[in-house]
């Protein structure tokens, strides 16, 4: 017998069951799906806005996951409405624009928020005079620039470390180097892995600052998603309370827990990174739970 879940399933031959957790509730074959699809519907039809992650939600790669576009159709005859948030700082609003369009989902660069933005107006707001040594992509250091921020190779205030797929060994010995002499550690998001086609990953942010971490003995402040800076800009942004917006996504770390540590709803996607007996060991605890985007799309 096969099961399709989309909450956290404990099978039972006998009597449904219901276990602790903001979400998870267990039944058997007859009589989960009449409660499921209550449980669910009465999360959803309180969002106006549902924020959605990329990597691992939208897609792997290059290739969309079935049922992403269908989903984002959905929420707009729904009358709601989405924007893209993604804590891969590897990339721009722009190149996310072009990416979603050839897989036929076409927005513009106001429905696409990054990492690296948040991390722009955080600097911007509260150290603008201040030089900064970037580890990020050409594109990244383009728009650090465009948004007057100050870059050096030299020392700086503060060293900002991205998701930087033109890492070197002497660009990290050039960090530690600066950490050590005194500057101040930023980093864009704390993502460990970004997730790929054919359930590969490569490292992210994350996995680099922990390098950085064990060299210098200092770790740094992170942004973007789970942290408030991010809720409060898209907040600014979209004109949303907080309660009214869905934050989704394939990390309990990260997406979810935005949502849930927040004040506003945290849902997960079993279409990347997290497994679903992750759920059993993780302090973070998503309200729903589904395959992707795809399942979810049906109770809306």
């Amino acid at each position: 017998m096969k099961l399709k879940f989309s909450c956290i399933i404990k099978i039972r031959v006998k009597e449904p069951e219901i276990i602790s957790g903001s979400f998870a509730v267990i039944f058997g074959e007859k009589g989960k799906n009449k409660i499921m699809v209550e449980k669910n519907r009465d999360v959803l039809k309180k969002i106006k806005l549902f924020v959605l992650d990329m990597d691992g939600t939208i897609y792997l790669g290059d290739q969309p996951i079935e049922g992403a576009m269908e989903f984002l159709e959905k929420v707009k005859a729904t009358g709601r409405d989405f924007m893209f948030f993604t804590n891969n700082s590897s990339k721009t609003g722009e190149m996310y624009v072009d990416k979603l369009a050839k897989m036929g989902c076409h927005v513009t660069e106001k429905d696409i928020m990054t990492s690296g933005d948040v991390t722009i107006a955080y600097l911007k707001t509260h150290y603008p005079d201040k030089s900064i040594f970037l580890a990020g992509v050409p594109e990244l250091e383009d728009d650090f620039k465009k948004a007057g921020l100050h870059l050096t190779d030299d020392q700086a205030d503060i060293v900002v470390v991205a998701f930087d797929k033109t890492l070197t060994y002497a660009k990290l010995e050039k960090i530690c180097h600066q950490i050590r002499h005194g500057s101040m550690f930023l980093a864009t998001h704390l993502d460990i892995n970004c997730p790929m086609e054919n359930q590969e990953f490569i490292p992210d942010c994350g996995a680099m600052c922990a390098a950085i971490s064990l060299s210098t003995g200092k770790k740094p402040k992170y942004l973007g998603k789970p942290f408030k800076e991010t809720v409060d800009m898209i907040c600014s942004l979209k004109g949303c309370r907080i309660d009214e917006i869905a934050f989704v996504g394939d990390r309990l770390y990260t997406d979810v827990a935005t949502g849930v540590n927040n004040g506003s709803t945290g849902i997960l996607v079993l279409s990347g990174e997290t497994r679903p007996e992750d759920l059993a060991t993780s302090d973070i605890q998503p309200d729903l739970v589904f395959d992707s985007l795809k399942e979810m799309g049906a109770y809306l």
